[in-house]
């Protein structure tokens, strides 16, 4: 299997800029995983989410550090029922007083971790992804200038940290592993980083995120 290039030159903001400019949020469904599925396990996933999923949002901070754009993760607080000690990006459900995805990963991320909006600048959306919870979740791009100060919702999350954006993109940090999902037995990738597992919907979207790159390269 030929292994594709590292994402280069030009700049990879200028790039990334380049390829979220004038995209809205609630695009193009993406199932969860970044899974390799067939189309019959497409079409089982489908009938397990109600037609009209609860919508949700997420922030995928890019943070603007003098090495390069890094990538600023949260991990879920470890007695949660949910995806306890889960690496995830901050986000949550859209309420009815957002005036869209944009303001609701924004308020979720002030709100689990203290982050403040002043510090981040829109740069766009990713396709929407299907999660097996039962969400449809819009993940909103945005850089991050330096100098702000995180204060964590202990309810919710446990750690934050930060990735190089390179390191993500690049598909050899990629792994492959067999996952049961919804019954279905399924490809699915992980990114693995310092004794951290990045999986699920959040790999999903940064594989996303990566391919969509590779694809404007070529």
């Amino acid at each position: 299997m030929t292994v594709p290039e590292p994402i280069a030159a030009p700049p990879l903001r200028a790039r990334i800029e380049t390829l979220l400019r004038d995209t809205v949020p609630g695009r193009n469904p993406e199932f969860p995983y970044a899974s390799q599925f067939t189309a019959e396990q497409i079409d089982r996933l489908r009938r397990l989410f109600p037609a009209e999923p609860a919508r949700a949002a997420v922030l995928v901070p890019l943070v603007e550090r003098p090495a390069g754009l890094q990538v600023l993760l949260t991990q879920r607080a470890s007695h949660l029922k949910h995806h306890p000690g889960q690496v995830s990006f901050p986000g949550g459900r859209i309420e009815p007083a957002d005036a869209g995805p944009w303001e609701a990963a924004l308020r979720e991320a002030r709100e689990e971790i203290g982050l403040d909006p002043r510090y981040v600048t829109r740069a766009g959306f990713l396709q929407d992804h299907l999660v097996i919870s039962g969400y449809r979740v819009t993940p909103a791009v945005g850089f991050v200038r330096p100098g702000f100060d995180l204060r964590l919702d202990e309810t919710e999350v446990e750690d934050v940290f930060e990735v190089p954006l390179e390191f993500v993109l690049d598909v050899r940090n990629h792994l492959a592993r067999d996952r049961t999902v919804a019954g279905h037995s399924v490809i699915t990738h992980e990114i693995p980083y310092q004794g951290r597992q990045i999986w699920g919907a959040t790999a999903s979207m940064l594989i996303t995120f990566a391919r969509l790159l590779r694809e404007m390269k070529a």
